[in-house]
């Protein structure tokens, strides 16, 4: 089964309200979720996303993407993963397939994405593009 295969048999059961645990791989959610040794927990959207979550959606389309709502324009979503620097991907609405709610460590602990915290955070970090990359390379220097 390819990479596309096992993400449509995943969303098949988000679609049936099963929760999901899913390993993602890349580093375009650095510093957030770790691609290759994190997973994320998905859930159906429920047709109710907003600015600020993390989902995974159908972009451009020929790819799924974890990635973070920047903007919603009716039924015109930007995403942007929060390891890029400026890239951005384009979907509609009803391309969100899936909701991210939980990252799940190495240790299989589980970290809430929308604690007040890691929202406080993930604000913090979006304003922080103009120095993004420069951040991002202490970090990866650090996590080596």
């Amino acid at each position: 089964m390819n990479d596309n295969g096992f993400i449509e048999e995943a969303l098949r059961l988000v679609q049936k309200g099963v929760t999901v645990t899913f390993p993602v791989t890349g580093q375009s959610m650095l510093p957030f979720i770790i691609g290759g040794k994190e997973s994320v927990i998905l859930h159906s959207p429920g047709g109710i996303v907003d600015v600020g979550d993390v989902v995974l959606a159908w972009v451009d389309g020929n790819r799924y993407v974890v990635h973070r709502i920047i903007k919603l324009d009716y039924d015109r979503v930007t995403l942007m993963g929060d390891g890029n620097v400026a890239v951005t991907e384009h979907c509609r609405l009803n391309d969100i397939k899936a909701r991210v709610t939980h990252v799940v460590d190495a240790d299989n602990k589980k970290r809430d994405l929308y604690s007040r915290w890691r929202v406080s955070a993930a604000k913090l970090w979006y304003w922080l593009r103009p120095i993004r990359r420069y951040l991002l390379a202490i970090y990866r220097r650090v996590k080596r």
